[in-house]
């Protein structure tokens, strides 16, 4: 028997009121959680998420309080999450936002003016605030639907990521859209998962075409576009003798933009330690300073961003002088850094979390 569109709606819906998380930004039609949760969940798990948005919630009970807010503050309070433009573009609208009062637009429309905003997230307001009847489509989403209807469409590309938003508003129920986006997402994060997903407790089982095909586990299609790029960077960690250090901004625009870092020498690998000492990098820091370098890890260590693959070897470089600009260890603290950043901080100055 074919599972008709409500009946399809119906059976997850369901499935959510045994099954969903609880969660704090759930049960709740103000739109400030709301929204600050789903640009937090953007490409960040829950578990990992929600420490995050528990933070920012007490930080900045209101969105007038996230606009008044330093970006530096922001970025802070944001370190460890990646994908720092979410960060900014998150300051940017509570900035909008603010200029209207702190009223949220109301419908989904007026929410896709908001920095940051795409129509992914834009639905997930306007629907879980405003139950306005808009279909969400993420990853979950496009799983759950790609598997029950036997779709090999690659979501990636124009064609795909068409025929599935006007499947997914095909199949929501108008009188329920906060309950069927909230329960087609959690059911793609909980029960129809990327690998290996216990199809024989799934409430679908019996007219999801992927489990009769034998295409669970090549579903939804995604084409690899992207090559990745190998970067190898080599950080200069200064020492002074009041053990002060040298912190540098990121440009504004890139990857890590605004967050801060070590100097860096690129290369395109293993560095001598006179190719270090050579650098002209190396001399606009240092100077005429007499100093020590040593290496921290032999082996780079390896960071990979969407794109790229970071090979990342620390220079520690004592010197006899103080610095300018040099910080202190706390001062440094105070800094919103990138995660490589952040993780070699601690080894090195045996930090506990």
């Amino acid at each position: 028997m074919k599972i008709t569109t409500f009946n399809f709606s119906d059976t997850i819906r369901s499935w959510y009121e045994i099954h969903k998380r609880d969660l704090p930004w759930r049960d709740t039609r103000d739109p400030y959680p709301i929204w600050l949760s789903e640009i937090i969940l953007q490409q960040t798990r829950v578990n990992q998420g929600l420490p995050y948005f528990e933070r920012f919630i007490e930080a900045f009970p209101t969105v007038q309080n996230l606009a008044a807010a330093s970006q530096e503050e922001v970025l802070k309070l944001w370190q460890g999450l990646g994908y720092y433009s979410r960060a900014r573009n998150l300051h940017t609208a509570a900035q909008q936002i603010a200029d209207r009062r702190g009223i949220f637009p109301d419908n989904f429309k007026g929410l896709l003016d908001l920095k940051g905003v795409g129509s992914y997230t834009a639905a997930a307001i306007a629907s879980f605030a405003y139950d306005e009847p808009v279909a969400v489509v993420d990853g979950n989403v496009y799983r759950v639907l790609s598997r029950y209807y036997g779709i090999d469409d690659p979501i990636n590309e124009t064609m795909g990521i068409k025929k599935f938003q006007k499947l997914a508003n095909e199949v929501l129920d108008p009188k329920h859209a906060a309950q069927h986006n909230q329960a087609i997402m959690e059911f793609g994060a909980l029960q129809c998962v990327p690998s290996s997903p216990d199809c024989k407790v799934c409430p679908l089982i019996n007219t999801c075409k992927a489990y009769q095909t034998g295409q669970v586990d090549q579903l939804p299609v995604k084409i690899k576009k992207t090559k990745v790029l190998n970067l190898h960077h080599h950080y200069l960690v200064a020492i002074t003798p009041s053990g002060r250090t040298i912190l540098v901004q990121r440009p504004q625009t890139g990857i890590w933009a605004g967050l801060y870092e070590f100097p860096f020498i690129e290369s395109n690998g293993a560095m001598l330690p006179q190719e270090i000492t050579g650098h002209d990098v190396f001399k606009d820091v240092f100077g005429r300073l007499r100093f020590r370098e040593s290496i921290y890890n032999q082996q780079p260590i390896l960071h990979k961003l969407s794109h790229r693959k970071i090979h990342a070897y620390f220079w520690i470089i004592e010197v006899d002088e103080e610095l300018d600009d040099a910080v202190t260890v706390n001062e440094m603290l105070k800094k919103p850094v990138h995660v490589l950043m952040e993780r070699f901080i601690k080894a090195y100055w045996k930090l506990k979390k």
